[in-house]
């Protein structure tokens, strides 16, 4: 009886071990065979672990198909698998390598997984290297303007559009400055240049004078990108800059007089009212002092010290007896 039982047990579990393997193989065969003739070498064990990974197996078959194909026998499939784990986007990040491995643009895979990593489309990346990219400056859906304003010496505001063509620089993609950085640049160098120049004239004659300054200053530094070219796609003459400013100076200068004028009136004006208050005064004194006069000659009269012809001293005696008093005519 157990014999019996252990025996159908055993056909059960090999029923069961038959199934899977059938199940198995019929899951991933025709990847293990698309693997297989394209010389990818991925074995059917390989393709399990992949699903138990958690990971598509065929993104990375077909991944390893085009890098084979391709050329690029150095990448591994685990390279591929770690990289799909990490979050990355691995058909992208092939595509990228392939075709930078055609233009024979130096990238390998580790930096093309970092910058995918990193957020940046390494594709486009690659393509723009491959074919360069112009690039308006300014940039009106960022700016909201079409021109570059800037002056020369002689005061002549000049307005200029630039067409500046640029291709990646895969080594400085990962913490590089983007595209507005370069832009805010080139625009800032056309200014410097244009304001170099000692008349308007001098830019409108020889715009490439313009560019090649540019040029010089390095402004790609540090960026994503290599400048190729600057060109001036046109320049307009605008207004008498350095005529408006004279004209407000002048303005300003006028308002400033008048200011200094109305203040020098205002005190002139304060000087005279406190010259009149001072008159007033001194008037007042001298007709105080003109009625201390008469007070001062009878104090003088009484005390004898006012000089004058007067009677003899009997008649004086005799008046100052009887009460009289002496005039000044002797009656």
């Amino acid at each position: 009886m157990i014999p019996d039982l252990l025996k159908w047990l055993g056909m059960a579990v090999l029923a069961l071990l038959a199934l899977g393997s059938l199940f198995l193989v019929a899951k991933y065969f025709r990847l293990w065979l698309w693997a297989t003739v394209t010389g990818t070498r991925i074995s059917m064990a390989a393709l399990v672990m992949m699903s138990l990974r958690k990971v598509n197996p065929r993104t990375i078959v077909e991944a390893k198909v085009m890098t084979v194909q391709a050329g690029l026998d150095s990448i591994t499939t685990q390279a591929l698998e770690a990289h799909v784990l990490a979050g990355g986007n691995l058909l992208q990040v092939v595509l990228a390598l392939i075709v930078a491995h055609r233009a024979k643009i130096s990238l390998d895979w580790d930096t093309a997984a970092a910058i995918d990593l990193a957020g940046r489309n390494v594709l486009d990346a690659v393509q723009v290297s491959v074919n360069p990219k112009v690039i308006d400056c300014p940039d009106p859906d960022v700016v909201g303007a079409s021109m570059i304003s800037a002056v020369a010496k002689d005061g002549i505001q000049l307005k200029v559009r630039v067409r500046v063509t640029v291709r990646t620089n895969l080594l400085q993609l990962i913490g590089g400055a983007t595209e507005q950085t370069v832009i805010a640049r080139i625009g800032e160098g056309v200014v410097s240049a244009i304001g170099s120049c000692e008349t308007y004239a001098e830019a409108l004659a020889e715009p490439v004078r313009i560019s090649h300054q540019v040029m010089e200053r390095g402004l790609d530094s540090q960026t994503a990108f290599s400048i190729v070219s600057i060109d001036i796609a046109d320049i307009d003459v605008a207004e008498n800059v350095g005529a408006r400013l004279q004209t407000d100076q002048a303005e300003a200068d006028i308002r400033i007089a008048r200011a200094k004028a109305e203040e020098r009136l205002a005190a002139a004006i304060a000087f005279e009212q406190e010259m009149k208050a001072l008159t007033r005064e001194n008037q007042a004194r001298v007709v105080l002092a003109e009625a201390q006069v008469p007070a001062a000659i009878a104090h003088a009269f009484r005390a004898g010290q006012l000089g004058m012809d007067g009677p003899p001293d009997a008649e004086r005696r005799s008046v100052a007896s009887t009460g009289s008093r002496w005039t000044d005519n002797g009656h």
